[in-house]
């Protein structure tokens, strides 16, 4: 009996159902995508609320953005580890754009998972306002302009990707948590942008008025970048990862 409910189980996890779309969509993923938005929102609160505590803390600049990428690479780490058996653990849509433009995710499945990762870090950057007694929604007027902040997330976005991938086709997985970690907080640091590298994001902190937040009419550039990085990287992984087996 104990057999049979588990197989009837695995069954119902496979069978698809449909989309609003009319394609379908595994029994899973509503579970994934619940996920994603609890993962980004996660996210999203360590990034404003870590920037909004060191800016209270600390009147040096550098002390505050050592603060901020501590508090993010810890909280990466951790959903990481956490959501990954859930959702796969993207909690950005570069991620799941190159995902499926590399074949390793059905497209029926992006605009739902870039839905919930949006929607789940404008609920985290609520959440950090609110822990902070600010507004719920205060819109950022930190302006983010110019060519070497683009190329900063151009390059920002290229290493993340190439992180995730080159070590998830290399059959490495279990590192990705630590080295998606360890590369964003390194990332804050070598980028004149302080590696947003996350369309899901950068969205997201136009709503705080805050160290993390960024005007909305500096973010479409940043995010069109962002999607410039992601499929360089994508090309890359192609090349030195190409279909029908790894690269010995």
């Amino acid at each position: 009996m104990a057999r049979a409910a588990r197989e009837r189980s695995e069954q119902e996890r496979e069978t698809p159902r449909p989309d609003a779309t009319g394609s379908s969509l595994p029994a899973h993923v509503p579970r994934a995508l619940a996920g994603e938005f609890l993962g980004t929102a996660f996210l999203l609160a360590g990034v404003v609320g870590s920037g909004i505590m060191a800016e209270r803390l600390s009147s040096d600049v550098g002390v505050v953005l050592l603060a901020n990428a501590a508090a993010t690479a810890g909280v990466l780490l951790i959903i990481i580890h956490v959501f990954a058996p859930v959702s796969g653990a993207h909690f950005n849509p570069v991620v799941t754009l190159t995902e499926a433009a590399l074949g390793d995710r059905r497209w029926a499945e992006v605009v739902p998972y870039i839905v919930s990762q949006v929607a789940g870090g404008v609920v985290g950057t609520i959440a950090a306002n609110l822990m902070f007694d600010l507004d719920a929604v205060n819109v950022s007027t930190k302006a983010r302009e110019g060519s070497h902040l683009w190329l900063a997330e151009v390059v920002a976005t290229y290493g993340l990707v190439l992180v995730v991938f080159m070590l998830v086709r290399s059959g490495r997985v279990q590192l990705v948590a630590g080295a998606v970690a360890a590369y964003i907080g390194a990332a804050y640091w070598f980028t004149s942008s302080t590696s947003f590298a996350n369309p899901a994001v950068t969205a997201a902190r136009t709503l705080s008025d805050t160290f993390a937040g960024i005007d909305p009419a500096s973010a479409p550039m940043f995010v069109v970048m962002q999607l410039v990085g992601a499929g360089l990287a994508a090309a890359t992984v192609r090349l030195l990862y190409p279909p029908g087996g790894l690269v010995e």
